[in-house]
């Protein structure tokens, strides 16, 4: 398993990190064995939130009450792991989001439930969810000083912010913004298409992030991606999917030269590209899991990159 340093830090972690969403609806038992899986394969980044798993009987949060008890049960301890939860969402009974919390109340009330649900004393890092209209971030500020104050978190970052949001949040917090949490895999390539398409007037060429990923670049900041596997926004995974001839018949020639599944070749599609990136994976299959670990040890050559990028429907100008 390779590495990846977070931000302009000398914190190293595992290019791959497992994601707890599936978590809260599965039998602790099952998670043990993800864990011990994701450990066994190199993992040693856990990435959570605490809307997680909205159970109706273990309440907000259960993906979180599952890691904790699954982690006490594993032979595993809080020292195998790096551990990062996002805060600011609420939703409805039926999982809809209703609104977003970015208030200093929120922040500090949220980080003390994430703490007891994974029975954890700190975390090593703390994201914003979601940019929220009515975020003042100066309270964000104030929430960061004294939750690192407080030995209760290590690092912070966002998720979906775009620059300028970013920017607006950086300028009162004291501490260095580290990671931005984005879409991002083989259907899902906006902030590569735009930049490929410039001064042109196709598609392709419509700005929708504001230049996120060079901006990330230069300031140095972590792109974590997520739903690597998926197409659309939820929509499904593109893996062994009817509708995606050519990119899986590229993904099993891929797959069939490094001796590794279609999804380790999406996984090396991803880490391929030069920015500072980590792959977010939420199987808790353990063998699934373990197949897409296998793209981290694995190298694409250049053209191999662009061909997967072709057969996924993209053009180059």
């Amino acid at each position: 398993m390779k590495t990846v340093k977070i931000g302009n830090t000398n914190w190293q972690v595992s290019n791959i990190a497992l994601g707890t969403m599936r978590m809260g609806n599965l039998a602790v038992s099952k998670v043990v064995d993800a864990l011990q899986a994701a450990h066994e394969a190199g993992i040693n980044f856990i990435d959570s939130a605490d809307i997680y798993g909205n159970d109706p009987e273990l309440g907000r949060g259960s993906s979180e009450i599952h890691f904790g008890e699954a982690l006490a049960q594993s032979g595993l301890t809080r020292a195998d792991f790096f551990i990062q939860s996002k805060v600011g969402l609420f939703a409805n009974a039926d999982n809809q989001i209703i609104r977003y919390d970015s208030s200093k109340s929120h922040i500090l009330k949220a980080v003390d439930g994430i703490l007891s649900r994974m029975k954890v004393d700190y975390l090593d890092s703390l994201l914003i969810h979601r940019p929220d209209p009515l975020m003042d971030p100066s309270e964000v500020a104030e929430a960061f000083d004294e939750l690192q104050a407080a030995g209760k978190v290590r690092h912070f970052g966002v998720s979906n912010f775009n620059p300028q949001q970013i920017a607006l949040l950086q300028s009162a917090a004291d501490q260095r913004l580290l990671i931005d949490q984005l879409q991002f895999g083989l259907k899902h390539t906006g902030m590569i298409d735009f930049g490929l398409h410039t001064n042109m007037t196709d598609d392709g060429s419509v700005n929708h992030d504001g230049g996120l990923l060079d901006y990330l670049r230069l300031n140095k900041m972590t792109i974590q991606t997520w739903s690597p596997f998926q197409y659309g926004t939820f929509a499904g995974t593109f893996i062994n999917n009817e509708q995606f001839p050519k990119l899986n018949a590229e993904l099993a020639k891929l797959a069939d030269k490094y001796g590794v599944s279609k999804n380790a070749i999406a996984v090396a599609w991803i880490l391929k590209h030069p920015a500072n990136i980590q792959v977010l994976i939420g199987t808790m299959n353990p063998q699934h899991l373990q197949d897409s670990a296998a793209g981290s040890d694995i190298t694409l050559t250049n053209q191999e990159w662009y061909d997967l990028y072709l057969a996924a429907g993209n053009t180059l100008p």
